[in-house]
Parts: structure tokens; sequence; C-alpha cells
């Protein structure tokens, strides 16, 4: 949707700018809407009128007086006939206006204040405007006024060699036809042959191949535009033919001067349209040097603040550079000859520390070459550059110094140029004004000029009138406010024709700057125009009124078929027309209520937002378009598919040269969808050869060769969503050594490349060659170049490119201006390289910038500022030295001139701007070079400051016990001053209806986002009186509140009851107690209690019980001292039961110690532990018993002439002596681990080693024989004696 209007322009009369495309009033951030705009205007100012039946009432003319024309004032003051004089002496000569007489004003007089309350009463009550959509088939069905859209420039300078072309274009339906004027009177073209106009165009085309000379069509053109519905006029086009005249002949004498003397070179350019470019340069085309002893001013002389004996080196002559002709145009040379005491011109005496002396130059104090005397005045219009320029002589050479008397010089906009001599003011504003003065110095004293300083305006727009688009009978209005020194005044015309003179419209009251209209109908169609003027010129603008009866339609094919995926966000879009502006609602399946809130977001262009799609979001939905004349409706089919996902990913992998890889991806999809997998190598799409087979879910390449190595992404893609996944694939070369040996071997980073080298150097690129180091058994797969620049920031170094591990070689693309340090890193499998040792360095050439900042931003910090930010350009972006941007905007649809500063930061902050207007930003990058390419233009917003107005008409309507319905009037855009952020209402809770019930008080806040007109406040408390405000909210905060509103909400249920207690005193009986609710939400009128036995899996019959408000007490009988109950409480009001509270009477004590029991005995765990139990003491039974049954050997003692006594310890080991004494052992006898009983040395030992066996004795008597073999048998086989391998033995041993 957009608006239609045509954008007015600074001008002379008649100037009307192009239209803005796709312009709208709406404020920015909105959703797209039919926006309706109405705004409040200061209308009383100066010569403001009043409508006729408030002004017939202010003169006390009783009921029934027949209105009167606004300029039938019955008596004037003489001061007023003064002003009235002086208003028609200096009205406007707008188009079309000729001699007419004076325009009628009315007498300025000052109403009582309830005039103003009716005026202010009246606008509030006027209607809105209606947006017409974009679709042709709307716009060519739609009758429309024609609008102007395209047109010459106000100054149209032309090329003599070329035809002139004036342009004039215009839209309307009907299409419009087109006449001119000439000098303000009809231009008729058929008689002219050499005049023609371009086919459903105004364009005019004045052709010059047959002959004829351009200057006699030179003058003041004018289109005009008509259809049966209005006329709109062009600006007064002022066409004027390119001159470049030749320069007089003259012959120029030889200059003859003193040295130190101060010297003028003019001039005196030919007068040329537009004016030419000067500058100086010697006869050979070598360009003067100029500083601040020799410069340029801005009339084109040439000022010398001494003269010296190196000026007569050169001659000098004045250039003059034609813009249309591009030709350049040379003045006879001057000849300098300069008279010196020094004859010789001896170079060493320029950097002499006193040149002048040591030439015998007087020294002397400053002088002022330009402007002459002490003092002179300037006045200069707002919005243009402000020029003062000062120019002394004087030996030394003075130095240039300014200042501003009462205050400091505007940095912000102030710039010294001409090496101090001129003094330029962007963009001047009233503030400017005042005394400035310029001071030169040197050592022999200073002198100063003061230039006072006049700031004037011509016309500016406050408030351009729009296009207004009415239902019948609806009201609106036309504003045309501007703003200029000395203040312009306001005529209205209509079709080309005075107001005054038009015929009269009951239904069209005209109060100063506004028109107002109430109860338009279908005759009320015509285009405005508004002209305000004053002696610096005059704006012109064209305004249509377009009335519509138009009955809902819908603008989008029917039945669309909308799929989407699970989880996402998605919009249904519904656009639809109408006027009046119709309402629209949503259902689903037919069915329903009107589909806004929750999941659900319905924004005023008819579009219904899903924030989170869910399956059963599924369906139809249907939305209805309905005004007064009918209503239209649309439907929309919505599908959810599942989302596509790859489950199973490629892996990254190393692989020989010559094997065969396969890189997997399974995917899964919606059935529905029609899925494809693709692959990608390094970001390319990969073409599948002989070796590549591709199937549905993987990748196989057949003999891997060097040039496979890469990065390889799985793509799976519907019609709907994609899912990616990605791996590197890396070849290893053939090795000469056995794989198994490489194995072995040990791998490690590789070493650093060294001894770098630049060749093949060129303007903007460089080879790079190194050797590379050792690969430490894992082969280098990649090389990663980085650089270094020394200007931005130095020691910092930046990844330049990436190349494959088997190149060592490689061109690089450069940068202007940078001075290059390469360094190069390896990377294998392992990991990453020290880097390289730097290279040499290597400075490209400069060159102007090819790029712009980016992230170019314009918002205000304050009220009344707006900061342009943006992020600055690299080192290798530069390009060039001393990078600087150049910072330009002005305000939006103004067609003003561009204000623009140079910054050497990221930011500028433009000051004293209105609140919360649009910019047009540009930010330019510039290097002594030159400027980089025309920047984008970007929109940006001055600050905002707090809404003006509340919303008006607030009505509540209750929905139900917790939530209202609120319904507002918009407040007019220019009161919102920022981007409408919310409109947000505030209530809190006055009181409950209950008597003696204590309530919170604390505010509450609901917000509705965008320019609604509507809300839900929910969440509400029941029975209560609740107050409400409104507010507009911007970005800077709130704006004032609405008036205060009271409503009630009814009974609602109420709340659980408040701590409800079960006990059990006994077998019989069941004690239930509970309090009241906490939140009542009416009158209770008593509680119900449901309740239930059960008993395991069996269940009872539902017993139910109700009781007073009063009561919170009851006990129950048990049926049987086993079964347990379920108890539900909830309390009730006259709207129904609330919420209820469950609890469970407790288990009786038998019953829980029973199933205790049962619990226990059955658990797995329990029987395990009792069978381990038993297990064990059967285990200790038996070794119990075997040990009885069996008796011990009786080991020896080494030492064995040492007798054991019977005070002799145990062993360590676990000696131990039988209790019984037939089979006991003998004293000190030792068990061994293994269940052996080991001999300890004894006397009585020989009895059971001396039996079936020979014995033998050593030389001290000690036996020897089976004794020594078994005891050397039992040292080396251990568990493998014959005692070991019985089953007795090895159940002893186990236990």
């Amino acid at each position: 949707m957009r608006r239609l209007a045509a954008r007015g322009a600074a001008g002379d009369a008649g100037e009307v700018a192009p239209p803005a495309a796709d312009s709208t009033d709406c404020a920015p951030g909105r959703s797209p809407s039919p926006c309706r705009l109405i705004d409040l205007c200061a209308i009383w100012d100066a010569g403001v009128f009043l409508p006729a039946a408030v002004a017939a009432a202010w003169k006390g003319a009783p009921s029934g007086v027949p209105r009167r024309r606004l300029n039938e004032a019955e008596t004037l003051s003489s001061v007023q006939k003064a002003q009235l004089q002086r208003l028609e002496a200096a009205r406007p000569r707008g188009p079309g206006s000729g001699d007419r007489g004076p325009v009628p004003r009315m007498a300025r007089q000052q109403p009582p204040p309830w005039v103003h309350a009716a005026i202010l009463f009246s606008l509030l009550s006027l209607s809105t405007a209606i947006e017409i959509p974009m679709d042709p088939s709307i716009q060519n069905e739609l009758s429309q006024p024609p609008t102007i859209t395209k047109q010459s420039v106000k100054d149209h300078i032309v090329d003599p060699r070329d035809n002139i072309l004036i342009e004039c274009e215009a839209k309307g339906n009907p299409a419009p036809s087109f006449h001119w004027t000439r000098n303000s009177r009809f231009f008729n073209i058929a008689k002219d042959p050499r005049v023609s106009m371009r086919r459903r165009s105004g364009t005019l085309v004045i052709d010059f191949r047959s002959g004829g000379r351009p200057e006699e069509y030179e003058g003041e053109y004018q289109c005009f535009a008509r259809n049966k519905f209005g006329t709109a006029l062009s600006n007064r086009i002022r066409l004027q033919v390119s001159k470049s005249p030749l320069w007089p002949k003259e012959n120029l004498d030889p200059v003859v001067v003193q040295e130190g003397a101060p010297l003028t070179l003019q001039c005196n350019p030919p007068p040329g349209l537009p004016s030419p470019v000067i500058f100086w340069m010697s006869s050979s085309m070598e360009p003067i040097t100029q500083d601040k002893r020799v410069s340029q001013g801005h009339n084109g002389d040439l000022y010398f603040s001494n003269v010296m004996l190196q000026d007569m080196q050169t001659d000098y002559s004045c250039n003059a550079r034609f813009h249309f002709t591009h030709t350049i145009q040379q003045k006879n040379p001057f000849n300098l000859k300069v008279l010196t005491n020094h004859p010789y011109n001896d170079s060493s005496l320029r950097n002499h520390p006193d040149m002048y002396s040591a030439r015998g130059v007087a020294e002397r104090t400053p002088s002022f070459m330009y402007p002459q005397g002490t003092a002179s005045s300037q006045m200069v219009l707002r919005g243009m550059d402000l020029l003062l320029e000062c120019i002394a002589s004087g030996v030394p050479t003075p130095d240039i110094a300014w200042y501003k008397k009462g205050g400091d010089l505007p940095s912000d906009k102030a710039k010294l140029e001409n090496f101090n001599k001129a003094l330029r003011i962007t963009n001047v504003s009233e503030e400017d004004s005042g005394e400035y003065f310029c001071l030169a110095s040197n050592k022999m004293g200073s002198i100063r000029h003061t230039i006072s300083v006049r700031v004037k305006a011509a016309p500016y727009w406050l408030d351009e009138p729009k296009n207004l688009i009415l239902a019948p009978g609806e009201d609106g209005r036309l504003v045309c406010r501007a703003n200029g020194n000395p203040k312009p005044t306001v005529q209205w015309m209509v079709n080309g024709e005075p107001l005054q003179s038009a015929p009269p419209n009951p239904n069209r009251e005209v109060a100063g700057d506004t028109i107002i209209f109430r109860d338009t109908q279908i005759s009320s169609r015509a285009v405005y125009q508004c002209n305000t003027s004053n002696e610096h010129g005059y704006l012109l603008a064209n305004a249509f009124v377009s009335v519509l009866d138009v009955p809902p339609r819908m603008l989008s094919p029917r039945n669309q078929l909308i799929r989407v995926i699970l989880y996402n966000r998605t919009r249904l879009d519904c656009p639809f027309f109408g006027s009046p502006i119709p309402t629209l609602r949503w259902f689903k399946n037919g069915q329903g209520s009107n589909l806004d809130g929750g999941n659900y977001h319905v924004y005023e262009n008819g579009s219904l937002e899903i924030k989170m799609i869910r399956k059963e979001d599924q369906g139809i939905y249907t939305c209805v378009a309905t005004n007064i004349l009918g209503k239209a409706e649309n439907q929309v089919r919505l599908e959810v598919k599942d989302p596509t996902r790859i489950y199973r990913m490629p892996e990254d992998q190393v692989a020989q040269r010559g094997t065969t890889v396969q890189l997997e991806c399974r995917v899964k999809h919606d059935p529905s969808l029609k899925l494809t997998v693709s692959w990608l190598k390094d970001d390319e799409p990969l073409y599948i050869g002989n070796r590549m087979k591709k199937e549905e879910d993987s990748l196989t390449i057949f003999g891997v060769a060097e040039r496979d190595q890469g990065s390889y992404t799985c793509v799976a893609s519907t019609e709907l969503d994609q899912d990616l996944a990605k791996a590197y694939l890396t070849v290893l070369a053939d090795q000469a050594t056995p794989t198994n040996r490489l194995a072995a071997l040990p791998k490690g980073r590789p070493d650093r490349p060294r001894d770098l080298e630049l060749t093949d150097l060129a303007e903007r690129s460089v080879r790079l060659t190194w050797i590379p180091g050792d690969d430490n058994n894992s082969p280098i797969t990649d090389y990663v170049v980085q650089f270094e620049e020394d200007q931005f920031q130095p020691g910092v170094w930046h990844d330049h490119s990436k190349f494959p591990g088997s190149v060592n070689s490689a061109v690089l693309q450069l940068s202007p201006y940078v001075n290059y340090q390469f360094r190069v890193i390896a990377i294998n499998e392992v990991g990453s390289s020290h880097p390289s040792l730097p290279s040499e360095r290597y400075r490209t050439s400069g060159a102007p910038p090819e790029s712009n900042p980016s992230d170019v931003k314009g918002e205000g910090t304050r009220k009344n500022n707006m900061e342009i930010t943006w992020t600055p350009m690299n080192a290798t972006s530069a390009f060039g030295p001393n990078l600087r941007y150049i910072v330009k905007w002005r305000r939006r649809e103004t067609r003003e001139t561009w204000n623009n500063v140079t910054v050497w930061g990221s930011r500028y902050v433009v000051g004293q701007t209105p609140v919360y207007v649009p910019y047009e930003i540009r930010v330019q990058a510039e290097n002594d070079f030159g400027k980089g390419p025309e920047p984008d233009t970007v929109i940006g917003y001055s600050g905002e400051d707090y809404p003006r107005a509340a919303p008006t008409d607030v009505k509540i309507r209750v929905l139900n016990s917790t939530a209202i319905s609120l319904q507002w009037n918009r407040v007019y855009s220019d009161t919102v001053q920022g981007q409408l952020r919310e409109y947000r209402a505030y209530y809190w809770r006055e009181s409950s209806l209950l008597k003696n019930l204590w309530v919170s008080q604390k505010r509450q806040q609901a917000g509705f986002p965008g320019d609604r007109l509507r809300g839900v406040v929910s969440r509400l408390f029941p029975y209560s009186n609740y107050k409400l405000e409104m507010v507009v909210v911007n970005g800077r905060g709130d704006g004032p509140r609405s008036e205060t509103k009271e409503f009630t909400t009814p009974e609602g249920v109420p709340s659980a009851p408040r701590r409800f207690r079960v006990r059990q005193p006994n077998l019989e009986t069941i004690n239930l107690e509970w309090d009241h609710p906490e939140h009542p939400n009416g009158i209770l009128i008593g509680y119900t209690l449901k309740y239930v036995a059960f008993n395991g899996t069996k269940v009872g019959k539902q017993i139910v019980e109700n009781f007073s408000p009063n009561q919170t007490k009851f006990t129950v009988q048990r049926a049987d001292p086993v079964s347990r109950y379920r108890f539900s409480l909830s309390a009730r009001t006259q709207v129904g039961s609330g919420e209820a509270v469950t609890e469970e009477s407790p288990a009786p004590p038998n019953e829980a110690y029973t199933n205790n029991q049962a619990d226990i005995a059955t658990q797995g765990w329990f029987i395990g532990l009792m069978c381990a139990i038993a297990l064990l003491v059967l285990i200790l039974l038996i070794v119990c018993f075997i040990k009885r049954s069996r008796g011990g050997k009786y080991p020896v003692r080494e030492k064995k002439d040492v007798p054991l006594g019977p005070e002799d310890p145990k062993e360590e080991d676990g000696s131990f002596d039988y209790s019984d004494e037939d089979n006991k052992p003998l004293q000190g006898s030792q068990t061994s681990l293994d269940g052996t009983i080991k001999q300890q040395e004894s006397d009585d030992s020989l009895v059971d080693y001396g039996e079936g066996g020979e014995g033998q004795f050593n030389e001290d008597g000690s036996f020897i024989g089976q004794y020594t073999v078994k005891k050397d048998k039992e040292e080396t086989e251990g568990n493998e004696s014959s005692e070991a391998t019985s089953p007795v033995n090895a159940i002893y041993s186990l236990a």
C-alpha cells in the first residue's frame, strides 16, 4: 500500500517536486496498513481565517443569519486596515493569478478562548484519509484527479547545441491532457513546427535540426495537467540557453611592482551561464603554486600579499572553464617585472630566518586588500553556505584568524579555507547571524575587519499539503504551513484559479493555512494549490481531494495454498481495499471466534501472523472484510510440513591416494515434499565425473587423487527448506617406505616455510615464493599467507589467502597504498607450523577508494540532534593517505541542498534538528587521490521527544469477569514526535465490591504495539472497581495520560478454599476443615464437597455434599475401617463453582504394617539375601567338619636346635592349638595358607617322617632324607603337592 501524494518543493510560482516513490505518511516501523492521517496544528497565526459559522457567532449575529464571506469584516481599526493594505501590496503573484485584484484576507482580531476550543473540536472531529493500493486493477478503475509526477527543474539551463526538452508528466484517471503557458500566456504548440509534445505526456520537445536559434525560446514556461476532476500545475520553469562568451582581446603591458609590495591580478572573466570555474596557470599550462602569501580570491582575482623576486620566473594567466561546452578559455598572461634592491635571486635566502631583511625588503604592518575598509555587511539565505573572505597584505605575510562577537564559531559547521583567508559556514540558520571579524597580524602589528551577517529565509515547508482521499460523508482537511524571514503569506487556489473566484462550496471552510472539508461528496473532487511567498521566493504545492465509494474487495488470489515448516513463524496475507475503510476478521475452518491473541496476531493491513506453527494449526483460514457497502472474503489453506534434517552427517576423512572414499549423508524429510541432495566441493557445485558415484544417501569417490582434497558439503533441500553438513577430505601421497614402517614414525607439526621472495611486482599484484619446511611425517595440506601493514594496525597480522599444500608460489592480489609484508604458515593434520620469517616490504601505489563505509546509520540521541555513525574502512580499503569521510545529509523530500562536512572519525552529530524527521544520509570515502564511488542514500531520523497528546474517546466494554475490551481514537501523527511503539493502558484495582476486603492498588500495564485502535486487557480480578488511563509510547517514553476511566468487573468463580485439612482421629470418623478462599471474586453462596471411597483398585459411589458459605467443618462416618477416601472441595458464587482442592484420607496403621510386610517378603533383593546367608552357613559347617575330622601335621621350625616351650607365641600366619587332646598337634605346628601343615623343628617329629622310609643324619645328628626331599619339593612345586590335589584339601584351601 502506498499513499498517493504530490510532493512540493521550494521554487518560484508553480513549483512542484516529483512525488517520492512509495511515499507514505505512516510512522516508520509500522506494519503496512491503510493509514489514517489527521494531525493538529497551530491554526491561529498572522492573518488566519475563521470558519464562517464561528466568525458569524463571534460577531454576535443571531441564529439564522446567513454565512458571510470571510473577508466581509464589518469594521476595521486603522491598524488592521494598514495590515490589510500591506498584505494586499505584498501578495504573491502565483501561477495563473494574473491581475485579479487583491487576495482577500480577514482582518486580524483576537478571538475569545471559546473560539479556540470550537476550532480545536472541529479539527478533532475530522475523519481520516484513505490510501489507494498499488494494484494496477484498482488504480485503473478508480477515478483520480491529476498529479504531477515529473517536471524539469526551476532554472532550466540547456546546451545550445542540443534540442530543448522541457519535461512535464502527470497521472490521473482519466488520463490528463496537457497545455502550456509561456510568459503567463497560452503557448500554442500547433503553430510552431519546431515544437512538439510527446505522446501521453506533457513534455515539450523543441527541435533545431532544421534551423532556428534557441535564444528565441527563452522565457518562463508552466505546464497544466487537466482531467474532468481538476487541474494540476507544474512549477514555473525558467528556460535559459547556456552561454560561454569569448574573452575580449587585450594587450597587457608588463606589471611593474616593487619587491615586498602587494599586488592584485584581476581576472574579470566574461559573464557566462552558468558562471565559469576560475583557476590560474602559466602560459605553459603549469599550475600556479598558492600559499598564504599568494592565493586566488573567491572573485577569481590573484592576490599577492607581498611580491618577491621569484614571482617573475613565470607568467600568470587566468583560465575560465565553462560547464556545458566543456571548454577552457585562457586570458592573455600577465608578466611581472619586480624591482628589487637585491637583484640576485639567491635560493639560499629563501630559508633565511629573516628572508625579507636579508633581501632588503622593508617590513610593514598588515592592510586589507579585500574587502576594503574596516567594516562591511553580508546577507545570506537560510540553508545556504555563508562565505566570508579576508585577504591582507603586509611584510612578513600576515596570518588570518576569525572570530565571532559574543560567541564562538559553530564548530560543527564552520570550516577555514584558502589558507585561513576564507571562513565557510554550511547550512546557515538564524543563530548564525551576528558580527564576525577577521584579524590579520604579523610581527609589525595587526588590523581587523568586521562583517555584519544577516540571515533571511525564503519560504520552507512546515506542513506541505498532501493528497486527501475520503469516503462520501467523511471529513478531512488540507494544511499548508510554511515559515520564512520575513514570514510568508499563504494563497489558496483550486484547479489553478484563486479560491476567492471559484464557485462557492458549502462543504468547504478556509481557516488561514487550513482548508476544512465536511460531509464531502463526489462533487467535492478538485486539485488545490497552496502558494506561500515572501520577498526571497515562494513555494507551490498541489494536493487533490478525491471522494471514493467502493465496497470491500480482496487484492490477493483466491484460495491460496501456503506450505510452511513445523515450528516456524509464518504470516498469512489478506490484502484488501474499500471506502470507507473495511474492518477485517479471521476465522479458522469456517467456525469459531475471531482469531487474535495468543499464538495469533492480526495486523491492520489484513495479515495474520502465526508465531510458531504447530501440527494443529493446519487447516483453512478465512479473512472477511466488511464496510457499510458490503463484504468480501478470501480463503488460505495452510499445510504444515516436517523439517528437512541430515541425521547422519559426512565425517572428516584422511585417505591414501588411489583408495576409495565414501561420504555418508542420510536425510529425513517430509514425504510430501520433493527432496534434492546435492554436493559442493570447496563451496562450489561438485561435478560428478566417472570416478564418482552419487547415491541417495552417500557420495563415493573411486581412486582418490590429490585434486579431490578439500571440503565436501552435503545439501539436502526441498522447496521449503534445506539442511547442510560439511566434511573435509585429506589425500595423502604415496610413500616409498612400507605402510607399517610409516605408522611407526612419529608425526608432528610441519617446520616453518623459509626464504620468502617477492617477484613479478605489479601495481595491484605480486608473486610470493617460499621453500617448504619438513612435513614431519604428515603431509602438508594447506599454506596460509598472512600480511601486515604499518599504517593503520602495525604489528597485527591478517589472513590474506589460503593455498593447497602442493604449491609453493602464488600470485597475491593487493590493494592500493598498503605497505605490505608477508609471512607463510604450513598446515598438516597435526596442526600449524610457526610463521615463517617476514618477507621484504612492498608498497603499492595509491588510488581513490573503490568503496564506502558500511553500516551507515542516523539516529537521534537527543530530541534536537541526529548522530550519524558508520563502520570505518580498514587499511586494505583506504587506497590512499589521509582517509576521511564526506558526510552529507538533508531532510527527506524537501529537495533542499545537501549539508556536508568532512570527518576523520566514525561519527558526526547534526545539531538543531526538528523532532523526529527523516533525513537522507550519505557517507563517502575520500583520500588524497580522490573520492570514492557515489554512496548509497540511507534514511535516518532525528531524535524523538515525548508524545504531546493522549488517546481520546477511550471506550471500555466488559467482556467477562477477568477481561475488558478497549477502543480509542488515534493521536495525530505530528503529536507522536517519534516512532509510535505502542498504545499503553495503565490500570489499577481501586477496591473490591465485597466489604472489608483489602486489595492491592499496584498499577499494572498492558501494551498494544503498533498503530492500533483496540485491544484486550485480561487477568483482572472479578467483582472489583478499576480505574484506567491510556498513553502513547514512542522511543523516548510515555506521553501525557488520557482521562481516567472507571469500570467494574462482574462476579466470577472463586479461587480454591485455603488450607484444606483431612484428619482421622479413629477408625470410625474423618474430620474435614478448611478456610475461606483467598479471592472470593464475588459473594459466596456455599461450598460443594465431593468424596468417594476406594480400596486398591475398587472405587465406590461418589457422594456430593453442599454447605452454607459460613460452614468450614464437616465429619464423615467411615463405612468400614479399611477403605480410604478421596475428597474434592470447591467454593461457589452465583456464577458457578471455582477451582477445587483435592486431598485423600490417611491410610490406617494396621494396613500400612501389613502392606510393608507383604512388600518386603516379595522383594527380590530380600530373597537373594536370605539365599546368600544360607549358603554361607553351609560352607562354614563343611569347613568345621573337615577340620575336626582331619587334624593337622606338625610344622618344623627352621631353628631345629631350639625346642618349643609352652610359652612360645603363635606364629603370625595363623598357627593355632586344637582343643581336642586326642587330635591336638604338636606344640608349635602351623597351618599354611594353602591348607597344608608345615612341621616346625621338634625331637619327636622323626616318628612321622621316619615311617616307611630310610632316614639319614648329617654330622651334627640332624635327620635328613625324606624330610629334606619333601621340603625341597614343596618349595619348588608349591600347590602341586599330593595334598593340594585331594578334594578335601581343595575345599579346605577354598575356605
